[in-house]
């Protein structure tokens, strides 16, 4: 059995696609089944709730063999621990109480670098890797840069003004990824019962680019001027509250970011086989992803 947490999510959903087209028995949890599509709900067994519920983990977890680990995204969390390891405390008590074999989780990159420690949302992704690890299981921590889908939290602002924001410096070159190689990666570990033992799995992208070169790539794909804005910490934070963060939640993504922009996701050395296994360029994604939704917007 593979359990499957935040399965109709950005990356969930595509996850629960790959290793459903593998016909083997799969359980999602999910607060609402209604937003599943009713194939799924056909062929997969569900059970309703949240997976930071402990009676919802330990009913989930019977007999699984593999789960797939993701949190939910909670910007108005009380603090960047209670959105991470307060949510998964009771969920990592029944995985060492129910016996699940092998974990993989969505986690981010950083660990062993000078900044890990004071990398809000990423400092906390680690210590939840830690936890995890701690209850004894196979474990594969997928650790993570910038996802370019990302991006399409922009699409109006991009159509309307020609631009997107951040606060990384313009020339700062950092590895990005799609989210489909996220999910084609996870289901590809959940579906192998051949590993064990715990470590990290970088999961890179081809490229690394600047915020200044993915304007242009941008621009020339859409057909159109784009360019990347610059903005404060204290910018990012009023637009995380209006889209209802709390204070904490908000300077925790600052503190991320600020660390990104000091070289967090540069301590892994990109391999070939990287490229191999995530290869959609930016480029692509702006083919297949970007261009869509700012004509739609």
């Amino acid at each position: 059995m593979i359990v499957i947490t935040a399965p109709t999510g950005n990356i969930g959903h595509q996850v629960l696609e790959n290793v459903l087209a593998d016909d083997r028995p799969v359980r999602v949890i999910v607060r609402d089944p209604a937003k599943l599509p009713a194939d799924v709900r056909d062929r997969a067994e569900v059970v309703q709730g949240s997976h930071g519920d402990p009676d919802v983990a330990a009913r989930a977890f019977q007999g699984a063999d593999a789960l797939f680990w993701l949190l939910p995204n909670n910007l108005g969390a009380p603090s960047v621990e209670a959105s991470y390891l307060d949510f998964t405390r009771p969920a990592a008590a029944a995985m060492r109480e129910q016996g699940v074999r092998r974990v993989v989780g969505v986690s981010a990159l950083g660990r062993g670098t000078a900044y890990a420690d004071k990398a809000g949302f990423v400092t906390a992704s680690l210590a939840m890797d830690d936890m995890i690890a701690d209850t004894g299981v196979d474990f594969r921590a997928l650790a993570m840069p910038g996802f370019m889908d990302n991006l399409l939290r922009q699409v109006r602002g991009i159509k309307e003004q020609g631009a997107f924001y951040d606060t990384l410096a313009p020339d700062r070159r950092l590895p990005t990824v799609a989210t489909r190689e996220i999910a084609a990666v996870a289901a590809r570990l959940l579906l192998d019962d051949t590993w064990s033992g715990q470590q990290e799995v970088p999961v890179l992208g081809p490229e690394d680019l600047s915020n200044d070169e993915m304007a242009a790539i941008a621009s020339e794909v859409l057909e159109t001027p784009v360019r990347y804005r610059q903005i404060t910490g204290e910018a990012l934070v009023e637009r995380l509250a209006d889209r209802g963060a709390s204070g904490p939640m908000a300077h925790g993504m600052v503190d991320m970011m600020a660390a990104k922009d000091n070289g967090l996701d540069l301590g892994v050395t990109r391999t070939p086989q990287h490229a191999v296994e995530t290869p959609t360029t930016f480029r692509r994604w702006c083919e297949y992803a970007l261009k869509p939704a700012v004509r739609a917007a």
